[in-house]
């Protein structure tokens, strides 16, 4: 079990990558947002962020790069639909971040979440 940190602005979204998590034995706190994401990575330990990556305020490349100062440690996964922008050097992404292209199947995301959180 892991203690994930999910932000995704798509409610209906993050409700079934929620359950789906959930349903694999792990802990997870999510938002809608990266600010209110961030405010709880600052008071709380995770062992992965789970991030889109284009939500309102703050982005998800943003808050990964907030995250990883706080937390070298933390493992980050980006879900996007927009994943050459999370790959592009330009963007400053976490360089140990992974990317999970939007559409995705529930039982790949949770096999992925499953091997990142056993390395």
């Amino acid at each position: 079990m892991a203690r994930i940190l999910l932000v995704e602005d798509d409610e209906s979204l993050r409700r079934f990558l929620v359950q789906a998590l959930k349903r694999a034995n792990h802990d997870v706190t999510d938002y809608g947002d990266g600010d209110a994401a961030y405010n709880c990575i600052r008071n709380f330990r995770f062992e992965l962020l789970l991030t889109d990556i284009v939500m309102p305020g703050m982005d998800g490349i943003e808050l990964a790069k907030h995250a990883a100062e706080l937390d070298p440690a933390l493992k980050i996964m980006f879900i996007t639909g927009f994943a050459a922008v999370a790959l592009h050097p330009a963007v400053g992404a976490p360089k140990h971040a992974k990317v999970l292209s939007k559409p995705f199947h529930l039982r790949d995301i949770v096999a992925e979440v499953d091997r990142m959180v056993a390395a």
